[in-house]
Order: C-alpha cells, then sequence, then structure tokens
C-alpha cells in the first residue's frame, strides 16, 4: 500500500510524499508535467487552481498507473479531495482507487459518459 502525504513547509512551499512499502520518497510533478503541464511551479491544495489540478494528475496517475484514467478523472478528483485539504493531509493509493470505482459506478447508473475534466480544459485554454 502506498500513504500520500502533504505538508506545507515554513517556507510555504509544498511537500507531497509517498511511502511505498516503508520507505518514503517526495513525490515530484515531473511525470504528471509530461502529460499536461496546468503548474511549473509544482503541487498544491485547498483550492481549485493549477497547483491542485497538477497534484491531482500526479496522484491518480501514481495510483493507479494509468495515464488515460488519470487524465479523465483528475479534475473531478481535484474538486472532491484536493481543492478541500489544509495544510497537512493523507490519503492511500486504495482509497483513491475507491473513489475512482465509485464514480466511475455512479456513472453506470445514470447512463453518462465521464468527461467533465476535457470540457474544463478546453474553456482553461481560451
Amino acid at each position: 500500500m502506498r500513504v500520500y502525504s502533504g505538508e506545507r513547509l515554513p517556507s510555504g512551499k509544498a511537500l507531497v510524499t509517498v511511502s511505498r512499502d516503508g520507505a518514503i520518497e517526495q513525490l515530484l510533478p515531473d511525470r504528471s508535467q509530461r502529460i499536461r503541464n496546468h503548474s511549473p511551479d509544482g503541487f498544491q491544495w485547498g483550492y481549485g487552481g493549477s497547483g491542485p489540478a497538477q497534484l491531482a494528475l500526479a496522484l491518480l496517475l501514481d495510483a493507479t498507473n494509468d495515464e488515460d484514467l488519470a487524465q479523465d478523472w483528475y479534475q473531478t478528483f481535484k474538486w472532491a479531495h484536493v481543492a478541500t485539504w489544509k495544510v497537512e493531509w493523507s490519503i492511500t493509493d486504495a482509497d483513491i482507487r475507491q473513489w475512482l470505482a465509485d464514480e466511475q459506478f455512479a456513472d453506470l447508473r445514470t447512463g453518462e459518459r465521464h468527461e467533465k475534466h476535457r470540457t474544463e480544459d478546453a474553456t482553461e485554454a481560451r
């Protein structure tokens, strides 16, 4: 299991770590920025901007290792979780995957295909 944690340092910098099998390392935005570079300055949380979008994409990408799935859901995940986090937070990869399963099931139940982020991204680009 992976545990993702975030804290704001006294400098104001956002630090995100991931614990994998007892080893803790920093989660960097590089991989997610190669897919979509919302925030050259890195991660943030607690509001709905570009830093939280980058963090949401990075978390979904790391938890699922599925670029398409991460791109399809990161904006919704941002609003559901990342935008609500305070100074410190933590979430597991299992929590993320369960959230995805619940959201996908809700889409199947309503018969709608989830494409919210693509609409939001097109609007941001204008």
